[in-house]
């Protein structure tokens, strides 16, 4: 008899089998997961650039309808929907924001960027320079213009223009010349040169009698254009009271003011005259030189001179608080260099203290100030001079006086005249001349206009004796030389100093000076 027995094998897995099926599921998941969101990312279109002048609109289509918007900064730019599938974007200042569109099952974005409205601008300069390499650009408060340009003319007219288009912004002329700007420093060299002429004539004379008078009278006859003596304390004793009585005694006394060019006095015949009789002649020039450099573009000032004090009073206290005021040779300028041409904005000014034309506040000497200035705009060359003020001014004044019929006398009238004559004549001129300037070499630098008598010498300076020597780190070769010449000197004398110190000392210790000399000698 047989016995069959059917078995069935189960399959057997190793874990390298396993570790094959997992990875072949995820993988296929991840397939899956890529095939699905490659419709997603193929819904979503890059970020497109719009690009918006300030002041104006566009109207934006989409191919959807539309459902809601989004805009980041709507005060930059704003949009508004006008229609199904149109946006109406409207510029409003310069800057960069992002407009979101939704539609049912889609979505958009832009990135809108706003300009400043220099377009114009451009535009106009296009029209009025054709043929010029001219752009502009600009934000809130600066317009630049570059490119290039074919004249001077054409590149300062072209700033002119920027600077009325936009009152608000600041323009910057970067526009260049054929050859380019090798400086960009101007040094201007100013001469004010003054002549002041004045010629005065005076001639008078005054009658007078002694303070006791000329048989009791007592007499004086002026022009009063000229001061004359006075009489005061007059004292007189009568015999008596009558009219017309005998003059017993009498004193007084001379008051003068100024003695004018000449007196005379005759004690015998109690009689004076004091003469003025005066001529002068004046003669004043001045030549001032003041020179300043400035950096293209800029401005710079330059005062040689001083402050004088102004009390000023404060309130109704009666507070006095003082302000100083400026005063003596001032320059203010500003250069623009285009090409080979330089253009000034030039403002000389001299000015000294008037004491003729002062006042007095409470109790202050307050001078005034004569001023000559000068502001123009010119346009020169390197080295090129130009006159940019001058004044001619003559004066002359006369004065006369006389006493009434007594001037009329023939021949002895004249003494009952006077007269003042003054001439006065000023020239004045301010020159200027600009030049295109560099820096110099510590080589090149000149010497400074100092006594010509020699300061300390140069061993007995501290910084010599420091190693490496001393001096100036920028100074010229020779002067480098010259400074290791005297630091070998000061050297050579230092070791000599430090051998006469050492000789000295053994001297001492071979006299048994000292607990130091005798601690020698026992070694």
């Amino acid at each position: 008899m047989r016995i069959c027995r059917n078995s069935s094998r189960r399959p057997s897995y190793t874990p390298s089998s396993l570790l094959v099926v997992v990875l072949a599921l995820v993988g296929g998941a991840g397939v899956l997961r890529a095939q699905a969101a490659a419709p997603q990312a193929a819904a979503q279109p890059p970020i497109q650039k719009l690009s918006l002048t300030a002041g104006r609109s566009m109207v934006l289509a989409t191919e959807f309808d539309i459902v809601r918007i989004a805009v980041t900064n709507p005060a930059v730019a704003d949009a508004v929907v006008v229609a199904p599938r149109e946006v109406l974007i409207d510029g409003k200042a310069n800057g960069t924001v992002s407009l979101i569109i939704w539609g049912a099952d889609r979505r958009s974005q832009y990135d809108v960027v706003v300009e400043q409205g220099v377009s114009a601008l451009q535009q106009q300069l296009q029209v009025l320079f054709p043929g010029e390499d001219i752009q502009v650009s600009a934000n809130d408060e600066v317009i630049v213009l570059s490119g290039h340009v074919s004249n001077n003319n054409t590149m300062l007219r072209a700033a002119e223009i920027a600077t009325a288009a936009s009152s608000k912004a600041h323009v910057i002329n970067m526009l260049q010349l054929p050859g380019g700007m090798g400086s960009e420093q101007v040094m201007l060299q100013v001469r004010f040169a003054e002549v002041n002429r004045r010629a005065l004539t005076e001639l008078g004379v005054s009658f007078f009698t002694s303070p006791t008078g000329i048989n009791n009278t007592i007499g004086r006859v002026t022009t009063q254009q000229f001061e004359a003596p006075g009489f005061s304390d007059l004292t007189a004793t009568k015999a008596s009271g009558d009219f017309g009585s005998d003059v017993t005694s009498a004193s007084g006394k001379f008051t003068f003011s100024d003695f004018l060019n000449l007196f005379l006095f005759s004690e015998k015949y109690d009689l004076g005259a004091a003469i003025r009789a005066l001529r002068q002649k004046g003669l004043f020039q001045s030549l001032a030189e003041p020179n300043l450099i400035a950096y293209n573009g800029q401005e710079a000032s330059f005062l040689a001179g001083g402050e004088f004090p102004v009390p000023v009073v404060q309130g109704t206290a009666g507070g006095i608080s003082v302000v100083f005021k400026e005063f003596g040779v001032r320059l203010t300028f500003k250069p623009t260099i285009a090409g080979d041409v330089i253009r000034l904005k030039v403002r000389p000014e001299v000015s000294a203290l008037d004491f003729n034309n002062g006042i007095t506040l409470s109790g202050f000497r307050i001078p005034a100030l004569t001023t000559r200035r000068a502001e123009t705009d010119v346009e020169l060359r390197d080295g090129q001079s130009f006159a940019i003020a001058g004044l001619l001014d003559n004066i002359s004044q006369e004065d006369k006086a006389s006493v009434p019929i007594l001037s009329a006398l023939p021949i002895i009238g004249n003494l009952f005249k006077s007269k003042a004559e003054r001439a006065e004549r000023t020239e004045l001129m301010v020159l200027i001349t600009p030049r295109l300037v560099r820096p110099l070499d510590p080589d090149e630098v000149p010497p400074l206009p100092t006594q010509p008598r020699s300061f300390l010498p140069a061993e007995d300076a501290i910084g010599q004796n420091l190693e490496g020597g001393g001096g100036a780190v920028d100074a010229p070769a020779n002067a480098s030389a010259d400074s290791k010449k005297g630091a070998g000197k000061n050297a050579a004398k230092s070791d000599k100093d430090k051998k006469k110190a050492k000789g000295q000392k053994d001297v001492k210790a071979a006299e048994g000076q000292g607990p130091i000399a005798s601690k020698e000698s026992g070694q």
